[in-house]
């Protein structure tokens, strides 16, 4: 009997915190990172960030958010992008300063006054989508010559920082928490070490898997509830690391290019499928591997999708692809092995693991993979 309790407690417990997921997924509104091209002069800095601004409008803190339907400003935020340009620009332009306090631009001990210079706002287009703006601002440099710094509040979101005018190895840096960029000269453009690029984009494949990338961490643990053989699970992952790397590779090359409309439903049905085919009971064998492999082709156009974001260093190409891409296997792994030593190790050997914890987990999975399908798809 206490049995029986434990293991439905721990189905229940399981499948309520996959059902969280959901909720906080459903309806999203993605949070993307804000890309400032940086031109220091000697007697200016000109900034042109491309960024959604109705966030920036409503005063909506987009630290650590990843949907903007779960901020309390999400009705006014969404009224917002059905503005005009000309509507949503004179609101922009209302609320400036207290943006403008927001905004970071040091040179030496010096604070910069940034101003708008001009602002191109699309014309309406999907609303249940981000709208990138173009916001282009000055600030007066003082005549001692000092470095610049650029930064924004961590309300404001990521901000990826480009100095322009370095060429191939030009300073690209992704920023969070409401820190500084490096100091910027005037004179010549700071350049970076492959290094220091290779560090920034191991941490940035990383977090698109932990905490980023929910849609990719449901899939692996899809791969996790197949089966705790070693075998299998290093064969399954094996094939999807394969298969995401070429994609990656070739997506970020501008060899394939496919779509978002296209591929995040298929991420999203992926997840579905691993996830039946546990609860059915599908066998370890090489048609599971193929699928699997399949399946990783379409997540590496996703992880290729963040990497445009950013934007690829020319000059750093292939360190800033393979760094991003060991960040990407780090988290998987990662997510394996906090799976295996919460659930694997204790409960692994029960005989009612399949049924109590494998299988209820894998509906949940399922449940949260069709509904993102849904979505994705008429939505």
């Amino acid at each position: 009997m206490r049995r029986s309790l434990c293991t439905t407690l721990l189905s229940l417990g399981l499948s309520s915190l996959l059902s969280t997921a959901l909720a906080i997924a459903a309806a999203a509104h993605e949070v993307r990172p804000a890309i400032a091209d940086v031109t220091v002069g000697t007697a200016a800095v000109d900034l042109t960030i491309r960024v959604p601004l109705e966030p920036l409008i409503t005063g909506m803190d987009l630290a650590g958010l990843e949907d903007t339907n779960l901020a309390p400003q999400a009705a006014e935020h969404d009224a917002l992008r059905a503005d005009d340009p000309v509507a949503l620009e004179a609101a922009l332009r209302t609320v400036w300063p207290q943006i403008a306090a927001g905004i970071s631009l040091m040179a030496g001990d010096t604070r910069l006054e940034p101003r708008i210079a001009g602002v191109t706002i699309p014309e309406v287009g999907d609303v249940s989508l981000p709208r990138d703006s173009e916001l282009r601002l000055t600030a007066d440099l003082p005549a001692d010559g000092s470095p610049v710094q650029v930064g924004w509040d961590s309300r404001f979101g990521s901000l990826v920082v480009r100095q322009t005018g370095g060429g191939d190895q030009a300073y690209t840096a992704m920023l969070q928490g409401g820190t500084l960029s490096e100091a910027l000269p005037r004179e010549t453009p700071l350049a970076e070490g492959a290094g220091t690029v290779f560090v920034r984009f191991v941490i940035s494949g990383f977090e698109h898997i932990v905490p980023k990338g929910l849609d990719h961490i449901l899939f692996v643990l899809g791969l996790f509830f197949f089966s705790l053989r070693t075998g299998p699970l290093l064969w399954q992952v094996t094939a999807f690391t394969l298969a995401h790397t070429v994609t990656l590779a070739l997506a970020s090359l501008q060899i394939v290019s496919i779509p978002g409309a296209i591929v995040e439903p298929l991420i999203a049905a992926s997840i579905v499928y691993v996830a039946v085919e546990n609860i059915i009971g599908g066998k370890a064998g090489w048609l599971r591997i193929a699928v699997v492999f399949g399946f990783g082709l379409l997540h590496g156009l996703g992880f290729a999708s963040v990497l445009s974001d950013v934007g690829l260093p020319e000059g750093r190409f292939l360190v800033s692809l393979i760094g991003f891409n060991i960040g990407v296997e780090l988290g998987q792994l990662s997510v394996i092995a906090v799976a295996f030593l919460l659930l694997g190790l204790p409960f692994g050997a029960r005989p009612w693991y399949r049924r109590a914890i494998a299988i209820p987990a894998s509906v949940a999975i399922a449940a949260v993979g069709g509904w993102w399908t849904f979505e994705r798809v008429f939505l």
